[in-house]
């Protein structure tokens, strides 16, 4: 067993702490992004990355259906399989930004920009919170066209 205390026990070799050649830091290192406290996503965000995967064709449309109330899940049904979001020319969309607004009590809109290579998209969508407190999306816009069941999707 070691008897040096700055060393963890096993360590063998002989270099301890390095210091900088002017001494010990005067002024306290910044704290990087990754040591920031954990900020919960807001439900517009955790919709969003949902919403993208599916009309990017990353996971399937049931993969919503408990988060879908009205006619949202028959908006989605109906356009996934054309995935509108897909990759084009190899890149994988990205969420940009997303912005939530609250109207009213137990309601958001939300819009979001979505990037794959160099085409922006827009989205829109609104989530209504039920009695149980889940929030629910109730319906979803792409690009400034309704995404209704029964019509052709933009393609």
């Amino acid at each position: 067993m070691s008897t040096d205390r700055t060393r963890p026990a096993g360590r063998r070799d002989q270099s301890g702490p390095r210091s900088t050649p002017s001494g010990p830091r005067s002024v306290p290192p910044q704290r990087s992004r990754g040591l920031q406290p954990h900020r919960p996503q807001r439900p517009h965000q955790w919709f969003a990355e949902r919403l993208l995967a599916v009309l990017s064709g990353q996971r399937p449309v049931h993969w919503m259906l408990g988060h879908t109330i009205g006619e949202a899940y028959d908006q989605l049904a109906e356009l996934a399989p054309s995935t509108p979001l897909r990759a084009t020319h190899g890149s994988r969309p990205v969420l940009r930004h997303c912005r939530g607004a609250q109207p009213a009590t137990g309601v958001v809109e939300a819009f979001a920009s979505i990037a794959a290579g160099d085409r922006v998209r827009a989205m829109a969508f609104r989530l209504e919170q039920g009695a149980d407190q889940r929030w629910r999306c109730a319906a979803v816009e792409l690009g400034g066209e309704r995404l209704t069941a029964g019509a052709p999707g933009p393609r």
